[in-house]
């Protein structure tokens, strides 16, 4: 009757030790494959603009080594573009974004090579203050949508929001 217990106390502890290990695998792996943190920050420099006057505004993406975002003119269909809309204030103007070289890369999960950003990405526009306009700031809201992926697999886009002030002098 003792070995009978032991034999099934023996077995539970195998599959607990298995069962340990196996969730450890799993975590690790869900882990190694989670999106970067990619940060996103906008500014004017000098943080002024002049009424009557446009200044040159700044959103920058910072992504971590071994990552990699599409560009704004990917190379193949499927894959999801890097976007920045701008929204301003009544009155104020904000010219199209520029957006950075992309570089070309041959990545595992693609035959073709891919038109993609890394390490910092800036892009870059113009902010038109009218003469009249009537507030000592301009607050700026900028969505920017991305798809970030590794040398082998791609996540889910993203879309990350920022604000830009302006003062106004």
């Amino acid at each position: 009757m003792k070995s009978s217990k032991l034999k099934t106390a023996g077995v539970k502890f195998t599959l607990a030790i298995a069962l340990t290990f196996v969730s450890g695998m799993l975590c690790s792996t869900a882990f190694a494959q989670s999106p970067p943190n990619i940060n996103v920050s906008g500014y004017v420099p000098g943080d002024t603009v002049r009424r009557g006057s446009s200044a040159r505004a700044v959103v920058t993406m910072d992504i971590p080594g071994g990552f990699h975002v599409h560009s704004n003119k990917p190379l193949e269909k499927f894959l999801i573009a890097t976007q920045l809309d701008i929204e301003a204030p009544q009155g104020v103007k904000v010219s199209r974004v520029v957006y950075p070289r992309a570089l070309l890369r041959s990545l595992k999960f693609s035959k073709n090579r891919l038109a993609v950003f890394e390490g910092r990405a800036t892009m870059r526009f113009n902010v038109t203050i009218p003469a009249s306009f009537g507030s000592d700031s301009a607050q700026l809201k900028g969505r920017l949508r991305y798809q970030s992926c590794n040398d082998e697999l791609c996540f889910p886009p993203q879309t990350k929001e920022v604000w830009i002030t302006a003062k106004v002098r």
